[in-house]
């Protein structure tokens, strides 16, 4: 383990029958470090983390926090605090008690005064102070949740662990409550790991995301890098939108489009290949002589999204800025090229 290391997850291995829940998965975080871990159903994230929490057996592999191996150690006392989906507040004690259950366990160790001093501190952290005598009856589903995560918090974990903290709630306090989330941690630095299905939730609250595919880590990678460089197909068509648009390839470029761009790394080298375009790489000029036709045309506030059919029939989407798109709508003729961005390509068929 490198001494920035706080957390390694190393070679774990889960099976269900004949199902590879893990496999193989291996994983450092940094200490104070945020990281996701994005992925479809069924592809090993939660299993992952509930191993880390000890709620979990493994079949194989170890599992390291601050240097110790916690592998068989039991989930009480390696010293983890977890905010699941459901907010799983006891309904028959307020904000405050709910907040102070995890230090009434440590009864030996946390006087009374201290418990009131800790919840009080941790209410006022996530913005319900006000709130501390209500029952979780009165609350509504997105301070419930800072209740959840008030009590996490509350024991000082080693490790904070979120379990698709946000979503069972609508988007905009789903918003709200994961900007709160990432102010927290940082304000602390509580090393964070953070599962979710939602990858504009990943890519907005992570240092890292890591993509999780079959048991295994096919990328992690800063948000950025993720995105823009992808290593492997599944991560570029699984994060965010791409067009797929056959081409030549050689000399590390694809022709597409009629325009020539390079390709990442990872990518077919030669002959027919697929790019897989992000709709913020395809440049749309409107044009009376173009090569292409609006079929649709949607506002999304700051950008536009338009769905725009080649002459030659292929059917791509295109992503502008809003000033950009004007008077750009359905039935215009544009011109269609591409921005000077690097794409991944994949095999064709």
């Amino acid at each position: 383990m490198s001494s920035s290391t706080y957390v390694q997850l190393v070679d774990l291995a889960k099976y269900f029958g004949k199902v590879k829940a893990l496999d193989g998965l291996s994983l450092d975080i940094a200490q104070g470090e945020l990281v996701a871990l994005l992925g479809p159903s069924g592809c090993g994230k939660t299993t992952a983390l509930r191993a880390l929490a000890g709620l979990q057996e493994l079949d194989r592999g170890q599992l390291m926090v601050d240097g110790k191996d916690v592998t068989f150690q039991s989930a009480s006392k390696r010293g983890m605090g977890m905010v699941f989906q459901a907010y799983s507040l006891f309904p028959h004690m307020t904000a405050r008690e709910n907040v102070e259950y995890g230090l009434k366990l440590r009864t030996h160790k946390v006087s009374s005064q201290k418990r009131k001093d800790r919840s009080a501190e941790l209410l006022e952290l996530v913005g319900l102070s006000t709130h501390a005598n209500h029952y979780p009856y009165q609350l509504s589903g997105g301070q419930q949740q800072r209740i959840a995560l008030a009590r996490a918090l509350a024991i000082s974990p080693k490790v904070l662990l979120l379990d698709e903290p946000l979503s069972a709630l609508d988007a905009k306090v789903r918003t709200q409550l994961r900007e709160e989330i990432r102010r927290i941690q940082l304000e602390l630095g509580t090393t964070t790991l953070f599962v979710t299905h939602d990858q504009e939730e990943a890519l907005s609250i992570a240092d890292r995301v890591g993509v999780m595919r079959n048991g295994q880590l096919e990328q992690i990678a800063a948000p950025s890098e993720l995105y823009d460089r992808p290593k492997t197909s599944f991560v570029a068509e699984f994060v965010g939108l791409t067009n797929p648009i056959s081409g030549k390839v050689s000399g590390g470029s694809i022709e597409v489009l009629g325009s020539v761009v390079k390709t990442l790394p990872g990518s077919v080298t030669s002959g027919t290949g697929i790019a897989l375009v992000r709709p913020e790489s395809v440049d749309v000029v409107a044009s009376k002589s173009g090569n292409a036709t609006v079929a649709a045309a949607s506002f999304l506030g700051a950008s536009c999204r338009l769905s725009i059919t080649m002459n030659d029939g292929t059917k791509i989407t295109a992503q502008l800025p809003s000033s950009d798109a004007a008077g750009i709508g359905a039935g215009a003729t544009v011109s269609v090229s591409l921005l000077d961005m690097p794409v991944f390509v994949k095999a064709a068929g």
